[in-house]
């Protein structure tokens, strides 16, 4: 691993730039939530549940950082929306899993869509080989991170 030594300037400017794009990302993304019959959290789930597959509420709090009783809420939520199904698990009768349903699928993709189109709009203003730089840069900085959060867990 090759050491860099940063300014505190450098390190202040990345920490500042990281937070405002960030937090624009999150209102614009609530902005597109709100077109929507969804909400952040229910967005968060989905995505959640997607990306790892039929969990349990449970494992589905821990991911989401949620208390147990606040994923419950969210789950039920979710349920009588027709995003998601609570189904026994076929190995073990015992254990709940969540399965997205088709209208939350087509719900995730319709807000993806949305928010890819807000994001090509910025982009657009920005050179390809500038977009380039951004992608490895970002891609290089969630793979450093990814790595400290797993060897953390």
């Amino acid at each position: 691993m090759v050491e860099h030594q940063h300014s505190q300037k450098t390190v202040d400017d990345v920490e500042r730039l990281l937070r405002t794009v960030s937090m624009i990302i999150k209102k614009r993304g609530r902005e597109i939530l709100a077109e929507f019959e969804i909400t952040p959290p229910q967005f968060n789930a989905l995505l959640t549940l997607i990306q790892n597959g039929n969990l349990t509420i449970g494992d589905l709090g821990e991911k989401m950082y949620l208390a147990c009783s606040t994923a419950t809420d969210l789950v039920d939520r979710m349920e009588r929306n027709g995003l998601v199904v609570r189904e026994r698990d076929t190995a073990d009768r015992r254990v709940i899993r969540l399965r997205v349903l088709e209208r939350g699928h087509q719900m995730l993709e319709a807000v993806m869509q949305a928010r890819r189109k807000y994001l090509s709009g910025v982009l657009e203003r920005v050179s390809v080989d500038e977009t380039a730089t951004m992608v490895a840069a970002l891609n290089h900085l969630s793979e450093l991170m990814t790595r400290e959060e797993v060897s953390q867990a």
